[in-house]
């Protein structure tokens, strides 16, 4: 789980990186909000109705959900499902609200918190791409800093002040995570099981 406040440079970090590792499969979230220029709807996200969101809600098809600076967003429960018990590397980009409820379920789940050099340069970049009104930025920086005291929930913490030094730091952190053991379990099923090696970590 790649999480943190908006103007950060999650999004270019987590694209970067699928761009050098296709195999990783992004989640798509579902969200209320009306898409940005150039954005297409099953890309970036999957643009929904408030109707429609509240009706996957009621039926527990959301692995989670949370409302950010007036919209909602969620993460399709049934994809995610599937694409675990397959061994597949999946990466949500996602906020802390929603970090907490999957945790909570995936136990197993590793948080990546992606914080700016200075509060500057957050504000600088949400300025320089152009994509919100003033006011909106204003909501976003006031929100920023509550958002940075859930940092110490995650596992690792990379500073994007140099991309190209954070997104080596990003995929370090995947390439280790690739190799735990209920990771390699399910990616290796069948040697596991030739090898007689259970699937499942022994307890501490």
């Amino acid at each position: 789980m790649v999480v943190a406040p908006s103007g950060a440079g999650k999004s270019s970090l987590v694209n970067a990186l699928l761009e050098r590792s296709p195999e990783i499969r992004l989640s798509i979230s579902c969200t209320t909000r009306a898409p940005r220029p150039k954005e297409t709807d099953g890309k970036e996200y999957h643009f929904v109705s408030v109707a429609a969101f509240e009706k996957m809600q009621r039926e527990d098809d959301l692995l989670e959900w949370a409302e950010v600076h007036g919209n909602f967003y969620g993460t399709p429960r049934d994809w995610i499902m599937r694409q675990t018990e397959a061994g597949q590397d999946v990466l949500l980009e996602i906020d802390w609200q929603g970090a907490r409820q999957v945790r909570s379920k995936y136990p197993e789940a590793i948080g990546i918190f992606i914080l700016p050099p200075s509060i500057e340069a957050l504000e600088a970049r949400l300025h320089n791409r152009g994509q919100d009104a003033p006011q909106v930025i204003a909501r976003r920086l006031l929100a920023a800093g509550g958002e940075f005291a859930h940092a110490p929930e995650s596992e690792y913490v990379i500073i994007n002040q140099d991309f190209n030094a954070a997104l080596a730091e990003l995929n370090t952190i995947v390439s280790a995570a690739r190799l735990r053991f209920r990771s390699q379990a399910a990616r290796h099923a069948q040697l596991f099981s030739e090898l007689g090696i259970p699937h499942t970590p022994a307890p501490v």
